[in-house]
């Protein structure tokens, strides 16, 4: 009976190979934000250090940002635990209805998403933000219905997004998302825009924005702090320059004052040997 040896299946990459994503920089950036808060890093290594994050490719290249920080410790990929999202047996909510007809419909905040949600906007505008809701279900399905008007959605990054719709000389956008964790909540988006528009997309934390802000807050500071120092060379130099050209004037008129004295005292050595010669 003859053997034959068995393919080796190809060995997955290696974690430092992972090309890395908008998440995982945007997280390795938190962690050098809280770093630069606690005074772990001055402005000018934090800001060297934003700047491979957002050149880094991959996960190998984000880890020796954040070596010698102590939140690295827990490791740059955000890995959710098991059991992390508990979808109880509670009562299901009902059905919620957004209906915007020449006006504007929202719904954010913290609130609990019901398993349901209807969307219509006709000529008007409906915005649904889950970025700070609660989800007591792991399913959520969305029918929205735009007719010369819009529906924008905003789900956390965390989430899965799909969709089922189309427009009719419309605009139906969804950015979908396949969440890392399996048990993470999946919203599913249907529905058509008849010239309208529904558009449903993850949206990032308001954290980035303030880390942006406060790069640009901290570049400002630093510009400043160099204006003030050159400032302060600059008058400590003109301060100098007006000691020196004071030492000047004085020793030009000690000199004219002993220059004149001498003059006195040789007229009055000659005035005396003329009157002796009398």
């Amino acid at each position: 009976m003859r053997l034959t040896k068995a393919e080796a299946a190809p060995a997955p990459p290696a974690e430092a190979e992972i090309r890395a994503s908008d998440a995982d920089r945007d997280r390795v950036a938190g962690i050098l934000r809280e770093a630069l808060a606690e005074g772990r890093l001055d402005p000018e290594e934090h800001a060297e250090r934003i700047d491979l994050v957002y050149r880094a490719k991959t996960m190998g290249e984000l880890e020796p940002v954040v070596r010698d920080l102590p939140a690295a410790g827990a490791g740059i990929r955000a890995r959710p635990e098991p059991g992390a999202y508990a979808y109880g047996p509670a009562a299901e909510l009902p059905k919620q209805n957004l209906v915007a007809i020449f006006s504007a419909s929202l719904r954010k905040g913290r609130w609990r998403v019901p398993g349901r949600i209807n969307a219509v906007a006709v000529f008007g505008s409906v915005e649904i933000d889950l970025t700070e809701a609660v989800f007591p279900q792991q399913q959520v399905q969305i029918n929205a219905t735009s007719i010369f008007g819009s529906v924008d959605i905003r789900v956390p990054e965390n989430v899965t997004l799909r969709s089922s719709g189309s427009g009719v000389l419309g605009s139906f956008e969804i950015e979908t998302n396949e969440a890392d964790d399996e048990n993470a909540p999946q919203v599913l988006v249907k529905g058509c825009a008849v010239l309208g528009s529904v558009d449903a997309r993850p949206k990032r934390g308001a954290w980035i924005r303030d880390l942006r802000k406060r790069l640009r807050d901290d570049r400002r500071e630093r510009h400043e702090l160099l204006h003030e120092e050159r400032q302060g060379r600059l008058e400590k130099r003109l301060e100098r320059h007006g000691r020196l050209l004071e030492e000047r004037s004085d020793r030009r008129e000690r000199m004219r004052e002993e220059r004149r004295e001498r003059q006195e005292r040789r007229r009055g050595e000659r005035q005396e040997r003329r009157d002796r010669f009398r």
